[in-house]
């Protein structure tokens, strides 16, 4: 590992440090830093956190400037890492550092929707890291294929939880449907159409849909646009199944929800997309459906609300699933072994 002053872990202005330690003091958010960061302490010496700038529009201005002329490695000085690509443009342009390392998550969607064309200017700065990590296995060829020879490695990097936050609850008795997340490529058109079904199969059953989306609920289905870290825990425990409809996509949209879910020991239907099965497949606690198939994803959601002894096997198995290889502390771990790659 390049440095001898430590590793700064960075992150983006907007996200207020000081309040996601205090929340995490008084059990309301998951791990003491951001994607569980903090246990990088454990890994390598000298770990700090710290927020990037916040830029105003003059900050942005001098921002573009410098990245025509972004600052070198200094010997001795701290590595600096950063969580996605947007993080990491920014990182690209702070000095002092020995070394800088970012994951990237949207960029690869995004080049494969739009073209290379809109990305030249983060193509630069993601050629400026020392190493990137990607969280599907999908991504490693496209990225490395869109930043040309003399790129830094690409790394494939498989995500985690905090399965003490999220912690195993036992199998709830009133039936519960459970969806949550909405990312760019979460398919509320499909998981709808898939949930009024379930509604006309199965009258009484209560679903609860966590979305942004402008588009109307069926009857019987309640939409709310937003949960705390905690309300969101206590939702999964009182879950019967969780379910999550996506759009093609390769950075593996869901699975954070996914993981979540196994973690609380409830069993996942989930849309099959490019890496899923690296994260779920092998497992009887998950089932999978194809892209846009709303019937599968009431039929297979059905099966397990059907036989609830079942589904209560496959929650236990979803959070050996958990525990085994998906935890902050495995993520932390093969992140530390980016950096040590140097």
């Amino acid at each position: 590992m390049g440095g001898g002053a430590g590793v700064i872990v960075f992150y983006p202005a907007s996200r207020d440090l000081s309040a996601w330690r205090e929340r995490h003091a008084v059990g309301a958010a998951p791990d003491r830093w951001p994607y569980g960061l903090n246990r990088l302490e454990d890994l390598l010496a000298g770990v700090t956190a710290r927020n990037l700038p916040d830029v105003s529009s003059a900050g942005r201005a001098a921002r573009r400037v410098k990245a025509l002329f972004p600052p070198g490695r200094r010997r001795g000085g701290p590595v600096g890492v950063t969580w996605d690509e947007n993080a990491g443009a920014l990182l690209s342009t702070t000095d002092s550092l020995s070394a800088r390392y970012s994951g990237v998550v949207w960029l690869t969607d995004s080049v494969a929707r739009r073209g290379e064309s809109p990305f030249r200017g983060m193509r630069r700065s993601m050629r400026r890291m020392d190493g990137l990590w990607v969280l599907s296995d999908a991504q490693t060829a496209p990225l490395t294929d869109f930043l040309g020879s003399g790129a830094p490695p690409v790394h494939y990097v498989r995500f985690g939880v905090d399965h003490d936050f999220f912690r195993h609850v036992a199998y709830p008795t009133r039936p519960l449907i459970v969806s949550v997340g909405g990312d760019r490529d979460r398919d509320p058109e499909t998981l709808l159409r898939a949930m009024a079904a379930l509604r006309r199969a199965r009258p009484g059953v209560e679903i609860v849909v966590q979305s942004k989306t402008s588009i109307d609920p069926p009857d019987g289905v309640t939409v709310v646009p937003y949960l705390t870290h905690a309300e969101l825990r206590d939702l999964y425990a009182r879950a019967s199944v969780v379910t999550i409809a996506t759009r093609p996509n390769l950075h593996v949209s869901g699975m954070t929800v996914g993981l979540e879910a196994l973690a609380t020991g409830r069993p996942l239907v989930i849309t099959r997309t490019p890496g899923m099965d690296d994260y779920f497949g092998g497992t009887s606690a998950v089932r999978m459906v194809d892209v846009g198939d709303a019937d599968g994803l009431a039929r297979e959601t059905m099966a397990l609300l059907d036989d609830p002894a079942s589904a209560s096997a496959a929650g236990n198995a979803a959070r050996a699933h958990v525990e085994a290889d998906f935890t902050t502390a495995h993520l932390a771990g093969r992140i530390a072994d980016v950096i040590r790659s140097r």
